[in-house]
């Protein structure tokens, strides 16, 4: 072989490795974002041993907090919730950001949370702590509570060991600033010790309203802070995320110059508040980001992405993840003969009751949430999807497919939602918007037989309904435009619904979403 076939040869594998690593770069190398899909805002990750570790925001639906495990941090089981029997007793709302944090030497997990007091209605960070993560946990009740509100809790040890809670103070909630703290805590994380430490606020033109969701970690000598800022969660979001360093936890803090580190990109936009862990001797950030195409219909969804460094160790990021998990992945369906699923969520409100065995799942009905009735739930996943439901109609109760959002896209904003239910020999096309039903459209059905709703999703926010009854669809109204439901901080909930006196109950045979 001459020297110059080889150097063809050469010049030739060298092509094809270089665009291999161009495709593998542009596919985000590998990994199947989102990796924790649908709604999974504020995520936080720890390592415990081989394992992984994650958790996310919950908002108004229990349990609360799910805790998500996996071995490669791109594949998650869902395994436990710090709360699986409901809130605490302390606690109303506005369940956000928990932050979870083992502790070698005691080999116990604390889940630090966001939530509002009933006592106070301020926004509170509390801490619950379990002996594993998939044990039960303890509530240990609030650490802090500021006037304008306390939340986006971290722990971390400063260079000479000691424990540190951090949080964000909620100025921004009364038009103030927003200082990141910064207190000693106790070795049982049940109270803060010594005197308030404010590591930096929002001070510079791009951070705009405020900063939050502060998470550290340590390399090259130096205490690194993630942190997010202006605005996370409106139909208009344009949060971002920076980065800050400093050779002593309580500062002096310095903002790295070319901040924001993360932003929008072609796939994912109001990129932030995540965490940073190792894997294989790299450090990879999970934080949450709208998709680009899905936008707030989906919700904040878990991205992951490699911790590149510049000549000067500041950390950075290609900014260039993709949307790569496929649509199979995400398909579900559940029969309830065993057991609820834990994918299935309700209000926090309310005292939900159910059965499941052979026959399927027998749901309580109510006037519950709004007057939308008894709702159970789990988030979307795409912005495409085929929503079914087998159910066996009855004279009392009215079971349904129902998408769930908000009264409008305002914080705080009451539940409510649009769907098809089935009650006696008729079913109807509803929505129901600050306790108040509206019937848009109603078919008759045959008497005594087993009937499958559909509920259709296109471009997220276009729904069409229908039934299926001894092989032959009718389709219930005509297509609907549920923009306006989607609320504010949370992607669309796809319910179960049961709607009636509490005597009565929706029989569910069978549930199956496709996404396409």
């Amino acid at each position: 072989m001459s020297r110059y076939t080889k150097m063809h040869q050469s010049l030739l594998l060298l092509f094809v490795l270089a665009f291999a690593m161009q495709q593998a770069f542009a596919q985000g190398n590998g990994i199947p974002n989102p990796v924790l899909a649908g709604d999974r805002p504020d995520p936080t990750v720890v390592k415990i041993g081989k394992f992984y570790y994650a958790s996310a925001t919950s908002n108004e639906w229990a349990p609360l907090f799910p805790i998500f495990k996996s071995a490669d941090l791109e594949n998650w089981e869902l395994i436990n919730y710090v709360f699986p029997e409901g809130a605490p007793t302390w606690a109303k709302n506005n369940f956000w950001a928990p932050e979870l944090s083992y502790d070698e030497k005691q080999d116990k997990i604390y889940a630090y949370y966001t939530a509002r007091d009933k006592a106070t209605n301020r926004l509170s960070v509390a801490v619950a702590s379990a002996d594993s993560p998939d044990g039960k946990f303890a509530d240990h009740g609030p650490l802090v509570a500021q006037e304008l509100g306390s939340i986006d809790a971290f722990e971390a040890r400063d260079e000479n060991g000691k424990l540190f809670l951090l949080w964000k103070e909620d100025g921004n909630s009364r038009g103030q600033k927003t200082p990141m703290w910064a207190q000693e805590i106790n070795e049982e994380r049940t109270e803060l010790i010594g005197e308030m430490h404010e590591l930096f606020r929002n001070d510079q033109p791009w951070e705009g309203g405020l900063v939050e969701g502060i998470a550290i970690f340590r390399k090259n000598g130096y205490f690194y802070a993630t942190y997010s800022a202006r605005g996370c969660c409106e139909i208009d979001c344009d949060y971002v995320t920076g980065v800050a360093r400093s050779k002593s936890l309580l500062g002096p803090w310095e903002k790295y110059e070319q901040n924001p580190v993360i932003q929008d990109n072609a796939s994912w936009k109001c990129p932030g508040h995540g965490t940073v862990v190792e894997k294989d001797g790299e450090l990879w950030l999970l934080n949450h980001a709208y998709n680009t195409t899905g936008s707030v219909y989906v919700g904040r969804q878990g991205v992951l992405q490699k911790v590149e460094w510049t000549s000067d160790d500041w950390p950075v990021f290609t900014n260039d993840e993709s949307y790569t998990r496929s649509m199979a992945s995400l398909e579900f369906t559940d029969d309830f003969k065993k057991r609820l699923d834990p994918v299935w969520q309700w209000r926090v409100t309310q005292d939900i009751h159910f059965e499941t065995g052979k026959k399927g799942l027998l749901l309580q009905a109510s006037e519950e949430n709004e007057n939308l009735g008894t709702l159970l739930v789990q988030g979307s996943k795409t912005l495409d999807y085929r929503y079914e439901a087998i159910l066996i109609p009855n004279a009392e109760a009215a079971g349904g497919l129902a998408v769930i959002g908000g009264a409008s896209n305002k914080f705080g904003a009451p539940v409510a939602g649009m769907g098809v239910s089935v009650k006696g020999d008729q079913v109807t096309l509803w929505e129901t918007i600050d306790q108040k039903t509206k019937e848009i459209a109603t078919e008759s059905l045959p008497v005594g037989k087993e009937v499958k709703l559909i509920l259709s999703m296109k471009a997220g926010y276009l729904m069409t309904t229908s039934v299926s009854v001894d092989g032959k669809i009718i389709q219930v109204g005509p297509e609907q435009d549920v923009r306006h439901l989607v609320p504010w901080g949370m992607g669309f909930r796809l319910g179960l619904v049961a709607k009636g006196a509490p005597t009565a109950q929706a029989h569910f045979k069978s549930v199956r979403i496709i996404y396409e």
